[in-house]
Formats: structure tokens, C-alpha cells, sequence
């Protein structure tokens, strides 16, 4: 569905994303981990059209390079972002409505609109001002609303940011949801750990924008280079 071939990104003398090559299966949960400043965030802003690049993205084998972010959104790629972007004037249903009309061909989809309310357990707060919402009614507003835009892949930029458990546990099985009920593939940015190992079939780590390992959850969290990249080389057996 998704692969980078050789993808870089240099900010002056600064190598953000060095040489990146992976792909993700229709249909799979995907996860991106890192330390700060590894280069997480531009891998997304490259894939959603924020900046040039060298290399090759595609999408369904449509090559991504040079495309405005709105026209990649147009051809099946959603995103949220870390901190929750919000209209706090608008009422949680008007807010959904933006992103279906943006999402439909024939304008605002009302069905749609009430479905993506109810999916995301919003419908008590349908009416309800965003900027009065709690955080994590503001996240399940952010991901309803690129939900309502009828995605084909959904990039969840952490999600779990700032939340309790409780709110954590929610938002994990909201997003094994929206995989199993709705197909949708499932890129996830995230710092938890847990988080990622419990809900990705597989899992990219990277650092200093290159890759340092990619596979199933199990063996890419027990990788030394990764051991070390999070915690040290004291701590990696030898």
C-alpha cells in the first residue's frame, strides 16, 4: 500500500531522514518509534506532502513526490497530529462535517457524519462546543474528523500524548476498531512502547533519521542497536 525507497531529507546541513526504505501492507497496523528528534515527525510530514524530498514515496503505486498535502489526503492518506487541532467554535458534529465534505465527492455526507459520531462515541457531545471537550473527546474528534474524510490509511501522529490510562486503554481499542471494522491501515507514531508492541504487527525503528531495525514487534524490541538507542550500550548484553 505504502513504500519509501531511499527516501532523504536534509534541512541545510542537517540530515533529517537518511536513505529511509520500508513499506506497509493494506491492511496492516504499522508502528514508527524512535528517540526525540529522530526524525518521526518528518517521515510524516514527507509522506503528507509537507516537504520535497529525494527519493520515491508511493501509495497504491501512485508516485506521492511533488503532490500537494490536500491532494494526497484526496487520494486516501489521513493524519492527525500530536496536539489536537480543533475548531473550539464549532460543535463536535460541525467539526466531523467539515472533514466529510472535504472526504465526498457530492458534498457533506450526513450519514457519514453521524456513523463517524457514533464510531468514535461522541454522540452524547454531538452538540457540545470541541473547546469545552476533554482531552480525550478532543482526540476522538481529531481521528473522527480524518475518518470523515474516507480514508484509505490513517497516520496517527502519538496519539497517546498527555493521557491517563484509562484514556490510553480507550484509545487503543478505538484504534483496533477502526482496523478490524473499518480495513482502514494504521500507521502509529507513538512513544509508549507498550502501546506499539501490543497493537503493531510491525514495528520501524529509527535514529538520527535511518532506520535501525524493522520487524515484528518482538524481535525489533529486542535488537541491540535498539537497546542501545533507548537506554544505552551499558545495558546490552554481550
Amino acid at each position: 500500500m505504502l513504500t519509501l525507497t531511499n527516501v532523504t531529507k536534509k534541512f541545510g546541513e542537517l540530515v533529517a531522514v537518511n536513505d529511509l526504505s520500508f513499506s506497509v501492507e493494506d491492511g496492516q497496523i504499522f508502528g514508527i518509534a524512535g528517540p526525540n528528534g529522530a526524525g518521526k515527525s518528518t517521515v510524516y510530514n514527507l509522506i503528507t506532502g509537507f516537504y520535497p524530498y529525494e527519493g520515491r514515496i508511493e501509495f497504491n503505486g501512485r508516485e506521492l513526490s511533488g503532490m500537494p498535502p490536500y491532494k494526497i489526503a484526496k487520494a486516501g492518506i489521513a493524519r492527525t497530529f500530536q496536539i489536537p487541532q480543533i475548531f473550539p467554535s464549532l460543535t463536535v458534529e460541525k467539526s466531523i462535517s467539515v472533514g466529510s465534505r472535504f472526504g465526498s465527492r457530492d458534498g457533506l455526507d450526513e450519514d457519514h457524519v453521524a456513523e463517524i459520531i457514533r464510531f468514535v462515541e461522541l454522540s452524547e457531545e454531538k452538540n457540545q462546543k470541541t473547546g469545552h471537550l476533554n482531552l480525550l473527546g478532543k482526540k476522538k474528534l481529531m481521528i473522527g474528523a480524518a475518518l470523515a474524510t474516507k480514508p484509505r490509511m490513517l497516520m496517527l501522529d502519538e496519539p497517546m500524548a498527555g493521557s491517563n490510562a484509562n484514556e490510553i486503554k480507550a484509545l487503543m481499542d478505538l484504534i483496533r476498531r477502526i482496523n478490524a471494522e473499518m480495513g482502514l491501515t494504521i500507521i502509529i507514531i507513538e512513544h509508549f512502547m507498550k502501546v506499539l508492541t501490543e497493537l503493531t504487527e510491525k514495528l520501524l525503528i529509527i535514529e538520527s533519521g535511518a532506520m535501525i531495525c524493522c520487524d515484528v514487534p518482538e524481535v525489533a524490541t529486542s535488537d541491540k542497536r535498539v537497546i542501545e538507542s533507548y537506554i544505552g550500550d551499558a545495558y546490552v548484553e554481550r
